[in-house]
């Protein structure tokens, strides 16, 4: 179980795998996408799509279309490709998904959680997609379970 929504998980392991896949130019379609994230093919499609409108990944239609990735986009921090998706509820809300939860009236976690809240929007924000894909580049990291 992650800390982000599925949808979240294959979103950031789409844009990680689209910019890998082409980084030295050229296009990659979504059923090569998915096989290489482990993710179904149909849900993908809309997954991307989002984030396409959102200019966190570029698509090209047509026989040699694709999705690529260009510098722009891997200088964008990863928290862009979160609140895309899941909103920033991860970085603002409750722990326990309280609504009334704040300052002046917090639930049981709220201050334990405040503090890893913001470290985890900090480490997203301050991580660009570009310096994730040069760990991937060099095998450090994967994206298959």
């Amino acid at each position: 179980m992650g800390i982000f929504s599925k949808t979240c998980e294959y979103a950031l392991r789409a844009v990680f795998f689209v910019a890998h896949k082409t980084a030295g130019g050229g296009r990659v379609g979504i059923k090569e996408i998915a096989e290489g994230i482990g993710s179904p093919e149909h849900f993908l499609a809309k997954v991307l799509q989002d984030l396409s409108r959102r200019g966190i990944v570029q698509s090209v239609k047509g026989p040699n279309g694709g999705f690529y990735t260009d510098e722009s986009v891997l200088q964008r921090p990863i928290s862009d490709v979160v609140e895309a998706v899941d909103g920033n509820g991860i970085f603002t809300g409750c722990a326990l998904g309280l609504k009334q939860c704040s300052e002046i009236n917090p639930c049981p976690l709220h201050h334990e959680f405040k503090t890893i809240r913001n470290e985890l929007h900090r480490m997203l924000n301050a991580t660009s997609i570009g310096e994730f894909n040069t760990d991937l580049i060099s095998g450090i990291t994967a994206l298959k379970k």
